[in-house]
């Protein structure tokens, strides 16, 4: 699978910006890290593709990948019911030294 195809678009919501900018400095059990940036991903990549995939293509270091399914909603149009698709959301933790420019 391309790199180009695990990462589909970046998503940018109000609590997505809010986790951008939050950076948090290194205590004596947990390292530092810089903010959380939320990606829509295809369904069947995997936690070390993605850190992949967002390393090659935005150059920066990856600390750690946190992956969600998101199940489609049902609808009706007139008499019709249909569903909405099934995507899957990736939220990557950067280290410290290191932000993408989204927004």
């Amino acid at each position: 699978m391309d790199i180009y195809q695990v990462v589909r678009q970046p998503l940018v919501t109000e609590k997505g910006t809010h986790q951008s900018q939050q950076s948090f400095r290194a205590t004596k059990t947990k390292r530092a890290r810089g903010g959380s940036f939320a990606f829509e991903v295809h369904p069947e990549a995997s936690k070390a593709i993605i850190k992949q995939a967002i390393e090659k293509i935005y150059r920066v270091r990856v600390l750690s990948v946190r992956t969600a399914n998101h199940k489609g909603k049902a609808r009706r149009v007139r008499y019709k019911t249909g569903k909405t698709a099934d995507w899957k959301k990736a939220v990557v933790v950067l280290h410290a030294d290191h932000h993408i420019d989204l927004f």
